[in-house]
């Protein structure tokens, strides 16, 4: 059953949980198990970005079911092998019916693997540049409730990691994009206040070793 006012949702096994996982399974499995985790795999974190960039104007309901489609199409989002895709690819995979089929998009996750290569080269890693922007719990809002998420979509971080991605040569990384981007990787635990996850992904975070 879903409360509309509070944002939670209690499930057939008793738990508490973000209502927009709707009920759908794996939907629920991402939300318990995946959503707000920390990560510092820089694969994994290229994936993200490139996947919240291909949800802009989408539901991420329906990027998450084609999520192994995107993976199978763009070798697992390997952004060696995909900084080198060139224009054959673009067409392999606006054929592709089990992705987004959109031009820009696809041309952007290709742009964005060059841009990427080119800041491993000069900081290391992509998670040394990303966790470099987390925010400190003084910046954060005092409860993470429904009301509070509705009201910031974005975040003056997000706007600012918007702003040096751009200015670095990346697309399809606006300040929307970006607040996601950081919700699904961990830099901030956006789990509602009564859902049984918030406490866990804390804990999470505290035993996380930040990449420098």
């Amino acid at each position: 059953m879903s409360d509309e006012n509070t944002g939670l949702m209690t499930g057939d096994d008793g738990m508490r949980r973000c209502a927009w996982h709707g009920g759908d399974e794996l939907y629920r499995r991402y939300h318990d198990k995946e959503w707000g985790r920390p990560v510092s795999d820089d694969r994994r974190l290229f994936e993200k970005i490139c996947l919240e960039g291909f949800q802009s104007g989408l539901s991420w309901f329906t990027i998450l079911k084609k999520r192994e489609n995107f993976r199978a199409a763009f070798d697992g989002f390997d952004f060696d092998k995909v900084a080198k895709y060139t224009d054959r690819d673009v067409e392999r995979l606006l054929g592709d019916a089990g992705i987004i089929r959109h031009r820009g998009k696809i041309v952007s996750t290709i742009n964005n693997a060059k841009r990427a290569r080119e800041m491993i080269a000069e900081f290391g890693s992509l998670a040394a540049w990303f966790w470099k922007f987390e925010p400190k719990p003084a910046d954060r809002p005092a409860r993470i409730d429904r009301a509070t998420i509705m009201a910031n979509p974005t975040t003056p971080v997000s706007t600012q990691i918007s702003k040096e991605l751009k200015k670095r040569g990346w697309s399809f990384v606006g300040p929307t994009t970006v607040y996601a981007f950081m919700q699904a990787m961990g830099m901030v635990n956006d789990h509602l206040e009564g859902c049984f996850c918030r406490p866990e992904v804390e804990a999470d975070r505290g035993t996380f070793k930040r990449p420098v």
